[in-house]
């Protein structure tokens, strides 16, 4: 499949009220939520989650673990009461405990999920500044970064099918080594080492130093290098999901497009039983932060057989054995989607190794440690200054004209992969090659009857039916504008569309 598969991001932003640094997090994340309903276009019915199919806590190697001894954090499948949005994109606004989250709609590429990606940005931007023009709510920011330097950290989570049939064993081996290196590609950099920040410095990634085990089905606590929850919100027959919580939260484009698109394409050899490379670390969670703290790019990670390699030469052997992979199964029938990842993430290695700055208008964690070499250059300050925290964080700031990112990219420092009208379709526009082009069209068509819907379904309450009716999505495949666009710009009401995919006469 290489790089092409069903893939989907979530992002829990950072909240702030400068005005009120007292404001409980969990009520300012469901005011902004909350504003942005109110302006949307489907407002006419807030259509629920529908949780019944989900179980987070079934684990893929092999057992559930008991309800009673998980952490309240784990229990994603409980309505909470909580704001919760499901957007006209497919995609989905909600408060997950003390953060605002934006789940994308799913995709068949890293394009599209750099895109809409990129369209939650612009949705948190929209929803803060609605709240912040609420008559007695103080102004709020929001921030697509990873930690608080004060201990906390929140996710910025992957996903992406796979075939049931691949062991999972064979995901952890091969996977592993991968993800302690990925960060030199996609880390979102950070000022402070430590999950409190309280050394000085700057390192590639703000998640390494949360992580604490290998393997394990928690997101909050013993943090793992690869997550076991099994919850595929599919045909659980045919797939699973892997539900990857290791990356940062990238601005830059180009890192979001290899963070996705490099892992479906080894997701797409370890399928395949193509991966004959071990790379496994000797101790994969102190190089995980090892390699983090080395901006320098030279630390070398000792492998288990003995070797010593740098993350970049890591990344390099995995890059090779992709090109391999490409060359052996597809020749010159390989996709341009595929072509793309291969060619810049050999580009993006090539340069890391020569001169790591010279991808200061590619990558994110290259990029603000200019801006910060910069600010510690013409005021001469050291590591430890307040005001280069406050440039890290502003570097993630949603806001088009005040976060720093946004800023580099008006003034043409940042390489951008997508157009902005395009970005600004994607707020409100699905994809049209999966089963969200279904779930998107119903709600911008037919909210005044949807009355719930989920990743693997779309629950109507049309007249004439004693019960609700639910529209099973479980083929992320099917739904598309090929198989149902036609279908659905004939049915006028919800009542014509349920009697045409159920066969009701009437």
């Amino acid at each position: 499949m290489t790089v092409r598969r069903i893939i989907g991001a979530e992002t829990e932003y950072g909240i702030s009220v400068p005005g009120n640094p007292g404001a409980n997090a969990m009520v300012t994340s469901t005011q902004v939520v909350n504003a942005y309903l109110a302006a949307s276009a489907a407002r006419a019915r807030r259509a629920r989650w529908d949780f019944e199919e989900e179980n987070p806590l079934r684990d893929a190697r092999g057992f559930d673990l008991a309800r009673d001894s998980a952490d309240p954090t784990q229990l994603t499948d409980e309505d909470l009461g909580l704001a919760n949005v499901i957007l006209t994109n497919g995609a989905r606004l909600y408060v997950d405990h003390a953060h605002p989250e934006y789940s994308t709609p799913e995709v068949t590429n890293p394009r599209d999920l750099v895109l809409w990606d990129k369209a939650g940005e612009r949705v948190m931007a929209d929803a803060a500044q609605r709240a912040s023009a609420t008559p007695g709510i103080d102004p709020i920011q929001l921030y697509k970064n990873n930690t608080d330097n004060k201990g906390a950290s929140y996710g910025a989570h992957e996903n992406y099918l796979v075939r049931r049939s691949t062991p999972f064993s064979d995901i952890v081996r091969h996977l592993i080594p991968f993800f302690v290196t990925r960060q030199v590609v996609c880390g979102a950099g950070r000022v402070g080492i430590g999950a409190e920040g309280r050394e000085h410095g700057f390192q590639v990634s703000q998640r390494a130093d949360f992580f604490e085990v290998e393997v394990g089905l928690e997101t909050t606590l013993k943090r793992p290098i690869i997550n076991t929850r099994d919850e595929p919100h599919a045909d659980p027959e045919k797939y699973r999901r892997l539900h990857v919580i290791i990356g940062d939260a990238n601005m830059s484009e180009i890192s979001t497009l290899l963070k996705v698109g490099t892992t479906a394409l080894v997701l797409s050899m370890i399928e395949d039983g193509f991966v004959s490379i071990d790379l496994t670390p000797e101790n994969p969670v102190a190089e995980l932060r090892a390699v983090s703290h080395d901006p320098g790019l030279t630390h070398l990670i000792r492998l288990r057989d003995g070797r010593r390699m740098t993350a970049v030469q890591v990344q390099q052997e995995y890059m090779e054995h992709a090109r391999k992979y490409v060359e052996d199964r597809y020749g010159a029938d390989v996709d341009p989607a595929t072509t793309e990842v291969l060619d810049r993430w050999e580009s993006v290695l090539s340069r890391l190794t020569e001169d790591p700055m010279s991808l200061a208008r590619e990558l994110d964690w290259v990029a603000k440690l200019r801006l910060l070499e910069g600010y510690r250059s013409r005021d001469s300050i050291n590591w430890e200054h307040p005001r280069l925290h406050l440039v890290d964080l502003q570097y993630s700031d949603v806001r088009p004209d005040r976060g720093l990112y946004n800023r580099l990219v008006a003034a043409g420092r940042m390489e951008r992969l997508l157009d902005e009208e395009a970005v600004e379709r994607a707020i409100t526009d699905p994809p049209e090659d999966t089963r969200a082009y279904f779930r998107g069209r119903c709600l911008a068509k037919y909210a005044d009857s949807v009355t719930a819907a989920s990743w693997d379904s779309v629950i109507f309450d049309v007249p004439g039916h004693d019960s609700l009716q639910r529209v099973p999505t479980l083929e992320p495949l099917r739904g598309t504008r090929e198989h149902v666009g036609e279908l659905l710009d004939r049915c006028a009401t919800a009542s014509e569309l349920v009697a045409a995919l159920t066969g009701e006469r009437r």
